[in-house]
């Protein structure tokens, strides 16, 4: 293990307590850490003068490993460079529920056995997000966890038709949809009413939001298939599209977005051995 890249999320990480805590860890081992900042921050936030930071993009290429500190979201945001890199990742919680994160704030000794090699890797698929508008395609994207199409603010349904391979599935007025992967079946799915489902299983999630239809019920689908959503004109409502929790791309009525499984594949670092079930068990009993 030659060289780890810590991206500590600065409004959860206060005064970089816990990243601080890691590099001393992973030094006392011999391992050569790297402090990054997993995004930029407000103009006026002030970074401690102590600590010498460098730029994810720099360090990235040729790490065997990134650690993020934070919650699920700053896993998120990192997950696309690390992939693109090839470099694992490991999340240490610093926010609410971590599903994504391995270790908590409280287990950092724990990065000890990194040094010794004591870890597995689980790879996880991530989904393709196209969006077409007029035939032409706008926007390209990779998703983790969730594709949300949404309506804005304002109180009122958008109406959608959600297609399987070409074939009509469903078609609904409500505040919107989400097409998920089995690790996203944690987050804004289950809230949605969604189905929890296994890291490993084959398949995309599709799930209405408060759909105003007695027949629109989450699907379960193969991650063979292509989920194709279309806002329909005859709803006269503009949409919101959001891959992972970011920031919000606006569809006009006629905008079709493609989802399929993507040939990247994110890579999570696993210390401890435990199963699925007993992460679920746990995050829901904690909070």
């Amino acid at each position: 293990m030659k060289k780890i890249v810590l991206t500590p999320n600065p409004y959860r990480d206060k005064n970089f307590k816990f990243a601080q805590a890691a590099m001393a860890c992973l030094a006392d081992c011999g391992v050569d850490a790297r402090l990054c900042l997993p995004f930029d921050v407000d103009k006026t936030f002030e970074l401690p003068k102590n600590l010498k930071f460098s730029r994810l993009e720099k360090e990235l290429p040729g790490a065997d490993m990134l650690i993020c500190f934070g919650g699920d979201g700053t896993i998120l945001h990192s997950s696309k460079a690390a992939t693109r890199a090839g470099v694992p990742i490991l999340g240490v919680n610093i926010g609410t529920m971590g599903f994504i994160a391995e270790l908590e704030s409280s287990e950092l000794q724990l990065l000890r056995r990194i040094a010794s090699g004591e870890y597995e890797i689980e790879h996880r698929r991530m989904l393709d997000v196209t969006v077409v508008r007029d035939g032409a395609e706008i926007l390209k994207e990779v998703c983790l966890n969730d594709v949300a199409i949404t309506k804005g603010a304002v109180a009122r349904v958008i109406r959608l038709s959600v297609f399987c391979d070409e074939v009509h599935a469903m078609e609904f007025g409500g505040d919107g949809v989400l097409v998920a992967t089995p690790t996203g079946s944690t987050a804004y799915s289950f809230s949605a009413g969604g189905p929890i489902v296994e890291p490993d299983a084959r398949v995309i999630l599709v799930t209405p939001i408060c759909a105003h239809d007695l027949r629109s019920r989450p699907v379960v689908a193969s991650d063979q298939r292509t989920i194709t959503v279309r806002l329909e004109r005859s709803g006269k409502r503009n949409a919101f599209l959001s891959v992972d929790g970011g920031r919000a791309f606006r569809l006009g009525a006629g905008d079709v977005v493609k989802i399929s499984r993507s040939e990247s594949e994110i890579s999570l670092v696993k210390i401890k051995n435990r199963s699925f079930f007993d992460i679920v068990g746990s995050k829901f009993k904690n909070n």
